[in-house]
């Protein structure tokens, strides 16, 4: 069938170019594939629909960036999010660092006092220098003696704490919805307004129970995949 092999031209065509490159005309694209202009679109709108490339109207079509995987099982290194592939780590931008009481509600949250210091900290995650997700991790300031706003841009932040300060996380409780992003969030992760999105909830404790972490993480929707491994009994 000629738009499926077109499809799996284009496909070919797409793994030699950059995320974000921008694709030749359909004039030029139908010629060199030996395809219809009708053809071609067909292929175009089925690999536009799995979010292979964006086709936007009076520019082009363009190469999508590649989408980044989590599976739902820690890393050796103690993380709940695995590194993306191709040697391309995620990386942190500090948003904002502030010590505050807690509060009923995420005194609840963390299992503490409404008036135990909290470490708040929210901080903007990136993978091949684009915005992927919005962190808003929450801890008790007694855990983490002296941290800083710093220590949470570089590096792992479990690494931090079971190096530093002796805290080793056992196992954690995530929730993950869809929802759309608002102004800021939009601003923040570099796409239009009410844009689909992943809201990831993540609690986390040690071995003796105690919480180490709240964090509500917002996910675009356009660039995140999420894989679960299943164990079935014998």
């Amino acid at each position: 069938m000629r738009r499926t092999e077109a499809r799996d031209q284009l496909l070919a065509l797409i793994e030699t170019s950059g995320p974000g490159q921008v694709l030749p005309s359909e004039r030029s694209l139908s010629e060199s594939l030996g395809v219809s202009r009708p053809t071609l679109r067909a292929a175009l709108d089925d690999l536009a629909r799995e979010g292979v490339v964006v086709r936007e109207h009076g520019r082009g079509t363009f190469v999508s960036a590649r989408k980044i995987h989590q599976e739902l099982e820690p890393t050796e290194t103690g993380d709940f999010a695995l590194p993306p592939a191709e040697g391309s780590p995620w990386q942190s931008r500090l948003i904002s660092f502030a010590v505050e009481p807690a509060g009923a509600r995420m005194g609840r949250r963390l299992e503490v006092s409404p008036g135990a210091e909290l470490i708040s900290v929210v901080r903007l995650r990136l993978v091949d220098g684009l915005p992927m997700c919005i962190e808003r991790i929450h801890l008790p300031a007694a855990l983490v003696p002296g941290i800083t706003g710093r220590d949470l841009e570089t590096g792992s932040f479990y690494a931090l704490l079971r190096d530093r300060y002796g805290v080793a996380p056992k196992d954690a409780v995530q929730v993950t919805e869809p929802t759309v992003t608002d102004h800021q969030e939009s601003a923040q992760l570099d796409v239009p307004l009410h844009s689909p999105a992943l809201l990831i909830e993540r609690t986390t404790r040690t071995a003796d129970r105690t919480v180490v972490e709240y964090t509500r993480s917002v996910y675009r929707g356009d660039r995140y995949r999420i894989t679960t491994k299943l164990t079935f009994p014998d």
